[in-house]
């Protein structure tokens, strides 16, 4: 069992040694004067609904959830909002009372949220994703409501053939293809693949251009392979996902709290170190 330390708030995660998180709901306790004690927890593989009930049952109020247990905690909730319902994925639980957790998933308002803020996406963009994984349920929605059209490039295709099923009612999305890519270049490439996978080309060079935008889902104090590929072949547009940890963590607190904290200082802040 998890050791129960005072706390309202928590990350559960394995591993999650190097979670920003708790560094973010700190400032966002102090800026808006809400308490708001949080801590990250590493919860053992195999025991997360075990382990989480027990600290919901103490004192925990409120909590994220990061890899790999979002899936889990998608049937851990006992309610769950529209978009956590869409994506089958839960990165936020809220306690309401003793006999109900609210699970939603703020990672795709998170990510979109950054995009906008980097003026990297407007409506009707064809956007090419890279990886098929759980972190891709979470984003998807919002970037259909946009109108964009998207293609997923995976390489097992049956994983993007089943995400493609899953949410071809809410908008245009593909298993990408070259025969079925019917522009000149994508508008925007979003890297949702492990932060360590490395390529000589993460995207044949033929279907980006000097206008092409770039983003890495994962954020590291060190530039991910994906950031150093841009890099090497001089893309002038590229982030990486330290804005939409730190938006989607804004919209838990929105959850628990009823207050959206400010977030350029927290982002700026991170993306020095």
């Amino acid at each position: 069992m998890c050791k129960l330390e005072k706390f309202n708030y928590a990350l559960f995660g394995n591993p999650i040694d190097h979670s920003q998180s708790p560094k973010i709901h700190d400032f966002f306790s102090i800026q808006t004067g809400i308490l708001h004690i949080y801590k990250a927890i590493n919860i053992p593989l195999g025991q997360f609904s075990l382990e989480v009930s027990n600290l919901f049952k103490k004192n925990v109020k409120g909590a994220n959830v990061t890899a790999p247990f979002k899936k889990e905690a998608y049937f851990f909730s006992s309610k769950l909002t529209k978009r956590a319902n869409i994506a089958q994925s839960v990165n936020t639980l809220k306690k309401v009372n003793d006999k109900c957790i609210l699970g939603d998933n703020t990672d795709g308002i998170g990510l979109l949220s950054d995009l906008i803020r980097l003026k990297f996406i407007k409506k009707n963009f064809s956007i090419l994703i890279l990886g098929a994984g759980g972190a891709v349920k979470g984003v998807l929605l919002p970037l259909l409501s946009l109108g964009c059209s998207i293609y997923i490039l995976n390489r097992t295709v049956s994983n993007a053939e089943n995400l493609v099923k899953q949410f071809n009612t809410y908008g245009k999305i593909f298993v990408f293809e070259k025969k079925v890519f019917k522009k000149q270049n994508f508008d925007l490439v979003i890297n949702a693949m492990s932060r360590n996978i490395k390529k000589k080309n993460f995207v044949p060079l033929s279907l980006i251009s000097a206008k092409t935008f770039f983003y890495d889902m994962n954020y590291s104090t060190e530039n991910t392979p994906f950031i150093d590929w841009c890099s090497r072949i001089g893309v002038d547009f590229v982030s990486n996902g330290i804005g939409m940890l730190v938006f989607q963590a804004a919209y838990s607190f929105l959850e628990w709290h009823n207050v959206f904290p400010e977030t350029n200082y927290i982002i700026n802040t991170l993306s020095r170190n």
